[in-house]
């Protein structure tokens, strides 16, 4: 279903603009300092309390890397001092603590991500000491049956360490690797080369890791067509279970680290067209099935299955398969998802030791759903996910009028219907093969925050 894409140039070209990827709906951009932890203890309370409680799902940000690569956009502290680690282990420790004290302890954790900056900054025994401390805290499972996943930069990891990793409990690794070409690497400051990604490969295949993924990035500066496609052969031959081609959106006025990029390098928006769909062509011609945005993944994978069945999800990691979690988010500038609601975070360092030395939850800021975000969210969610929306199922679960609720954007809708992205008849939305790629135009026209005079600039291209 999903595996069958139409590139056409021109189309993509008329609908590229910015916009969300919406990873939470209502996006980050409509969360607000209102949000108080009062807030978030009777979320967590209130989700205690459901007839039947959702499994928890826990993500740790760990904001260190000892370089910094110049297209990241992540909240990160560079440092070579690893000793810093031995600080905020402390303090994430003591927000462990205080979640744990929120959310009934028959509550298994079926999903756990350590996402970052570089969670493999830590060292062996810090990992293992943040694991055992979790699991003091909450019910984690030991039977392997759940989604243990963590970030994984190889140039920061050896046999030893993934061992330990593995040990810990982790059956999931995300290794970056963005692109092998030796100039490209050295013109974004990430150097690694193409064996020891093998090398880490291998040794994790060894060790028993149930899913790889690798992450790749288009739009980098000296990349080419042809150079790009030796990374896409060298990923291919270590044979990922996943795959994510992400594209680089240049925002040097808003994340510094980008400044150091010589724009002249950067390819032109044609390059990066042609870079995208040389991907897409080249990665289903391996047999990975495009799930949608920039994930890929084999026919066997778990991503695929869920798509087929209608059953995948999307949260702040990606895509994924499971459906019913709570997410409780520890760490700087951790955002989480709890009760339907979302919360962040402080993003500064010494903010976030502050209110854990006064014995609070370090939060910033959030958002509470209304009936309406919830339904909104639900049909963006579909169309994201599943490329298809069944209107009759939709009214039957909220209880509404789907076509007098969405008026407005069906009148919208009909643009796209006759640029051919979009096809409404008997009851489904679906989205066609020349829409899958620009699902997000499609699901920003249900999207009510942009209608009101947000400002979509703050969102990357997307295409």
């Amino acid at each position: 279903m999903a595996q069958h894409i139409v590139f056409d140039i021109d189309l993509i070209k008329r609908y590229d603009q910015t916009g969300p990827r919406y990873t939470s709906y209502p996006t980050a951009a409509q969360f607000h300092t209102g949000i108080v932890e009062r807030d978030y203890r009777k979320w967590a309370r209130h989700s205690n309390e459901d007839p039947i409680p959702r499994p928890l799902s826990l993500y740790f940000h760990i904001p260190f890397c000892d370089t910094v690569c110049y297209y990241c956009a992540c909240t990160k502290v560079v440092t070579k001092n690893h000793h810093r680690a031995d600080e905020y282990l402390e303090y994430l420790c003591r927000e462990i603590a205080l979640q744990g004290q929120l959310f009934d302890p028959d509550r298994i954790v079926e999903q756990l991500h350590w996402g970052g900056g570089t969670p493999t900054f830590l060292d062996n025994g810090q990992i293992r000491k943040l694991m055992d401390y979790t699991a003091r805290h909450f019910p984690l499972l030991s039977d392997d049956s759940g989604e243990y996943s963590i970030e994984v930069d190889p140039r920061s990891v050896d046999a030893d360490k993934l061992q330990v990793l593995r040990e810990a409990g982790f059956n999931r690794i995300s290794l970056g690797v963005q692109d092998v070409n030796p100039e490209v690497q050295k013109a974004v400051n990430r150097e690694q080369s193409r064996e020891l990604t093998q090398e880490i490969t291998a040794q994790a295949r060894e060790l028993g890791f149930k899913s790889i993924n690798m992450d790749l990035m288009y739009g980098l500066p000296l990349q080419t067509v042809a150079s790009f496609e030796q990374t896409l052969d060298a990923v291919i031959e270590m044979n990922p279970d996943r795959i994510a081609a992400y594209n680089y959106a240049h925002l040097p006025e808003r994340f510094k680290p980008q400044r150091r990029i010589d724009e002249a390098d950067l390819p032109s928006a044609d390059e990066k067209l042609a870079l995208l769909q040389h991907t897409i062509e080249h990665l289903t011609s391996a047999g990975y099935v495009y799930i949608g945005m920039d994930h890929f993944a084999k026919p066997d994978d778990e991503l695929t299955i869920a798509q087929k069945s209608g059953s995948l999800q999307r949260n702040f990691q990606g895509y994924s398969t499971h459906m019913d979690c709570d997410l409780v988010s520890v760490g700087m500038s951790a955002i989480g998802h709890v009760c339907d609601n979302y919360s962040q975070n402080v993003r500064k360092l010494d903010e976030y030791y502050e209110l854990l030395d006064a014995g609070k939850l370090p939060l910033e800021r959030g958002i509470e759903l209304e009936p309406d975000d919830l339904l909104r969210r639900d049909v963006i969610t579909r169309l994201m996910c599943n490329f298809v929306l069944d209107i009759k199922a939709m009214e039957s679960k909220w209880h509404f009028d789907f076509y007098s609720h969405f008026k407005t954007e069906l009148d919208d809708l009909q643009t796209m219907q006759a640029d051919g992205l979009i096809l409404l008849e008997d009851d489904i939305l679906r989205v066609l093969p020349a829409g899958r790629l620009l699902v997000r135009n499609i699901c920003m026209v249900f999207d009510r925050y942009l209608r009101t005079g947000n400002d979509s600039s703050r969102f990357s291209r997307v295409i």
